[in-house]
């Protein structure tokens, strides 16, 4: 995917082109690889005072300097997480990587939806595999939440012995890991979100973390495209493990908010703001089903509005990710001044108060 806006990142003539109107008419890969380098070559602005405590936040056992984080797929290969931190993000998470390298699907395989701030993609774990991120991870400072994202590759004879393999490969290196089967860019790969595929995935990947230096969190990553019944597997499973947390949710599948737009028939998954109110309304559905179990909430989060929604529907911390294609880099200061603001017109203290606290509206669908 990518970012289409780095005006904040303009500090040398070299970049003086890459306005945001430039981006967008790019290639979407390409435009997406040169806000990359402009991270790696030091270029993004850095945070330059500390995040107010209403937003600090514990998930899963860590302590957040605040909840809003960068999502998997942005920074694939672990090339830029620190800069990433150094900008204010509360959590990173890399990759989707998987244990070996792979050139995920054929280009073109990134499209935007212009119409709808939407973003199609179809780029099937596409990352230089497990050693390349753990060369570049080691050792490295990260002053944020730093998760890694793990996958299987499309030609594994056993998807769920690459996931322990990438718990073996990150555990004692990632501040927590995500669990990634609801893709839908890998033939498959959502199997695994059924009842008897997840028992042995979850079984087989919690032991592998038990075997760990550290006991680090493991959330599973799902898709927004489960029904009641296959939320209801879902939450049987992972309340008999004890598995960390959610991650709701990944890119759907449906089309129903961009019919007839251009690009809207492009295979992949659709994310960006027309996801906003599936992924939304799941994420409330979640937090019904699993009690007090921690939730992250990503999906269509578009201005600092809908990121108060998700912590409202039961979200314990966010992830943006699609949003920055059109909004810039800049969201993310104006997403956190926004959660401030509602946490002290609530006449709360910390953005913790406000979770769940409009769940049933938005289970319901009354919310949207």
């Amino acid at each position: 995917m990518i970012l289409s806006a780095f005006s904040p990142l303009l500090r040398t003539a070299a970049l003086a082109n890459l306005t945001r109107d430039a981006l967008l008419r790019m290639d979407p890969e390409t435009a997406h690889g040169a806000t990359i380098t402009a991270l790696r070559l030091g270029l993004a602005p850095q945070q330059e005072h500390p995040d107010p405590p209403e937003l600090a936040t514990n998930l899963c056992g860590l302590d957040l300097r605040n909840p809003v984080g960068i999502a998997a797929g942005f920074d694939k290969n672990a090339e830029v997480p620190r800069p990433l931190a150094l900008m204010g993000f509360g959590m990173v998470e890399i990759g989707t990587v998987t244990p070996r390298p792979q050139a995920g699907n054929a280009k073109p395989r990134l499209f935007r939806i212009a119409g709808a701030d939407g973003v199609i993609n179809r780029m099937g774990f596409n990352n230089e595999g497990h050693e390349a991120a753990f060369e570049r991870l080691r050792g490295l400072r990260v002053p944020a939440a730093l998760g890694v994202n793990i996958g299987a590759n499309k030609d594994s004879e056993d998807f769920v012995a690459d996931y322990v393999l990438g718990v073996s490969r990150f555990a004692d290196l990632a501040d927590y890991l995500t669990v990634n089967v609801s893709s839908p860019n890998t033939p498959g790969l959502r199997n695994l979100q059924a009842d008897e595929a997840l028992r042995r995935l979850l079984g087989e990947v919690l032991a592998a973390r038990a075997k760990a230096k550290t006991r680090v969190p493991v959330l599973l990553k799902i898709a927004p495209d489960l029904d009641e019944a296959g939320l209801d597997a879902v939450a049987r499973v992972i309340l008999e493990t004890d598995l960390d947390g959610l991650i709701v949710s990944n890119t759907t599948i449906s089309r129903e908010a961009v019919a007839g737009m251009e690009n809207a028939d492009e295979t992949g998954g659709l994310s960006g703001k027309p996801l906003f109110n599936l992924a939304t309304q799941r994420l409330a559905q979640m937090r019904q089903r699993v009690g007090t179990l921690p939730l992250v909430g990503v999906g269509g989060i578009h201005s600092p509005q809908s990121a108060v929604q998700k912590f409202e529907a039961g979200a314990d911390a966010v992830q943006l990710y699609s949003a920055l294609v059109f909004g810039g880099l800049d969201l993310l200061d104006r997403i956190k001044r926004g959660l401030v603001a509602a946490v002290r017109a609530a006449g709360k203290t910390n953005i913790a108060e406000l979770v769940g606290t409009k769940t049933d509206d938005w289970s319901s669908g009354r919310a949207e």
